[in-house]
C-alpha cells in the first residue's frame, strides 16, 4: 500500500449525515479499486459510538446495583460536557496502541476515525484532544448536511431493538436539539477544502455535500467519494495548504 493510501481519515459530520453509509460502501468496493479510486487501503474503523453505548450499559448496571451512575443521568445525558473529549482521547489511545503493537500498521492499513459532534467549539475541541502523532497522519472528510436534514435522517434510521447498532442507532429529537443544533465546523473550516490547525499541526480537509442526499444511492455515492477523496489526497500528498 505504501504511499498510495491515507493513513488516517477522520470521517466526521452531524449525526446520521451519512458516515456509516460511506463506510458500508467502502467495505463493498473491491480492494484494488478502492485503493485506486479513493486512496483507502485495507481499513479499520475506530468509532466512538461503541464507547458511548458501553457507558450507557455500565451506568444501567450501576443503577441496578443501587450505585451512582458514572457517565450519564437517568435520561442518558452526559453528566460532564467534557466527557465528549474523553471519547476522542480514547480513539487516539486506541490508534496509538495499534501502532505500538505493530509499527508497520499505518503502512498497511487505513484507519477511519468516525465521530459526530455539535456545539459552539465541539469539533475544535475534539481535534485538540487527538495526539499530535495522530493529527500528523490525519486527513478529514466532512459530510455536510443541515441540522434539519440531520434530524430527518436520524428519525429515518431508527430501528426499535437496534439502539446499539452502528447503522441504526438514533437520538430523540430533544437530544438532537440539545447536543447538535449548533455546529462549529463552518467557523473552523470555512472553505470547501483546505487546512485547519490543531495542536500546532496543519490538517487537510474536504467537505462532501450530502444534501440532496447521495449516500443513499451507490451510483451517486461512488463518484461523489471519488471526487472528495481525490481532492483530499491532493492536499495530503502536496504537503502544504
Amino acid at each position: 500500500m505504501g504511499k498510495d493510501a491515507f493513513e488516517i481519515v477522520a470521517l466526521i459530520a452531524r449525526p446520521a449525515a451519512g458516515k456509516s453509509e460511506v463506510i458500508d460502501y467502502l467495505k463493498k468496493v473491491d480492494p484494488a479499486e478502492r485503493l485506486r479510486r479513493f486512496h483507502v487501503g485495507p481499513f479499520e474503523e475506530l468509532d466512538d459510538f461503541p464507547f458511548i453505548w458501553r457507558w450507557f450499559q455500565e451506568d444501567d448496571i450501576l443503577t441496578g446495583m443501587g450505585r451512582e451512575r458514572n457517565w450519564t443521568d437517568e435520561k442518558y445525558y452526559f453528566k460532564r460536557p467534557d466527557d465528549w473529549n474523553v471519547l476522542i482521547e480514547m480513539l487516539s489511545v486506541s490508534w496509538e496502541e495499534k501502532l505500538a503493537a505493530d509499527p508497520a500498521f499505518p503502512d498497511r492499513t487505513t484507519t477511519i476515525l468516525e465521530f459526530a459532534r455539535g456545539g459552539k467549539k465541539a469539533f475544535r475541541d475534539a481535534f485538540s484532544h487527538l495526539s499530535e502523532n495522530v493529527l500528523r497522519r490525519t486527513s478529514v472528510l466532512y459530510i455536510d448536511v443541515s441540522y434539519e436534514e440531520s434530524c430527518r435522517k436520524n428519525r429515518r434510521r431508527a430501528r426499535p431493538g437496534l439502539e446499539g447498532s452502528i447503522l441504526f442507532h438514533s437520538l430523540p429529537d430533544e437530544k438532537m436539539e440539545f447536543y447538535y443544533k449548533e455546529n462549529d465546523w463552518a467557523e473552523m473550516a470555512p472553505d470547501p477544502q483546505g487546512w485547519f490547525e490543531a495542536r500546532g499541526v496543519r490538517v487537510p480537509y474536504v467537505v462532501m455535500p450530502n444534501e440532496p442526499e447521495v449516500t443513499d444511492d451507490p451510483a451517486k455515492l461512488g463518484p461523489a467519494l471519488e471526487k472528495a477523496f481525490g481532492s483530499l489526497w491532493k492536499l495530503r500528498s502536496g504537503g502544504a495548504g
